[in-house]
Formats: C-alpha cells, structure tokens, sequence
C-alpha cells in the first residue's frame, strides 16, 4: 500500500511539537511538505492553514496536518476551502472516526492539550485509518453540496 503524501503546518504554539511530527513522518519514510513557520516567532494561523488546504484540495498531497494551540483556530480556517474535511482530534479515537465516518482529509490538533506520544498516534491512527464509506458516503456527500433531503 503506498504512503499518503502529508502537507503540514502550524502557528507558533505548534511548532515544537510540527517538528517533532515531520522528523517522526520523514524517518518512516512519508513524504513530506512543511508548509512553516520555521521559527517560534508569533505567527498568525490562517497563513500556514490555507497553503495546506489547498495542497490537498488540489491533490498535490493527500492529507493534511494542522497544528495550533487549541486546533480550532487551524481547522476553521481549512474548513472553508471546498473539498477540505479538517477534524480536530485529540485523542486516537476520534481520529480515527474522522477518517472512518467523515473522510477527513486535514487532522487539525491542539498542540496545547495533547503530549507528544498522544499527537504521534493521533496522526499515525488518522494517516491507518481508511473511510468506510457505505452509509457514510452520502453523509460526506451532503457536506460539499449544501443539500439538506428531507
């Protein structure tokens, strides 16, 4: 099975921990785009969440990471980009139930709130995790067409 290519970026509150994740993801052989910051100077997050939404809106890479402070701010800002499912996880459960159920294409995390070990099978839980489809499909359907069927 090949590797997803992964985009990457955070604010300053996550760079610490987007290094450590790119370092982890290159040694296992993923490849992988840093879309910055390069230093923890203050860092708004929307100019870091927008050039990976649209790298896997386009289909240059095949998943996203987002990292700020409390994931929230990253994920909403990916969110508005067509084609984009970010999901804000902060434990390996939901990570995978964003794969499985909603097809999340962008893992949004709360560098604040979660440990290192915890981001790592986060990310590793979202990278494994296939979507099931099936009665999923149309739910996923409905959130890029606007269309409510009553």
């Amino acid at each position: 099975m090949k590797k997803p290519s992964i985009s990457i970026a955070s604010d300053h509150a996550g760079f610490d921990l987007k290094q450590l994740l790119v370092q982890a993801l290159q040694a296992s052989d993923f490849t992988v785009k840093d879309f910055g910051p390069h230093n923890t100077d203050s860092a708004d997050y929307p100019d870091f969440a927008h050039p990976v939404a649209r790298s896997v809106e386009s289909g240059v890479y095949d998943m996203g990471i987002l990292i700020c402070g409390s994931g929230n701010g990253m994920c909403m800002a990916a969110n508005k980009h067509q084609g984009i499912r970010a999901a804000l996880a902060w434990n390996t459960e939901i990570s995978k139930l964003s794969r499985m159920h909603n097809n999340a294409n962008v893992l949004c995390m709360p560098a604040r709130f979660i440990d290192t070990p915890t981001a790592l099978s986060i990310v590793d839980a979202f990278i494994s995790t296939a979507f099931e489809g099936g009665r999923h499909e149309k739910r996923v359907d409905k959130i890029s067409t606007n269309t409510i069927i009553l």
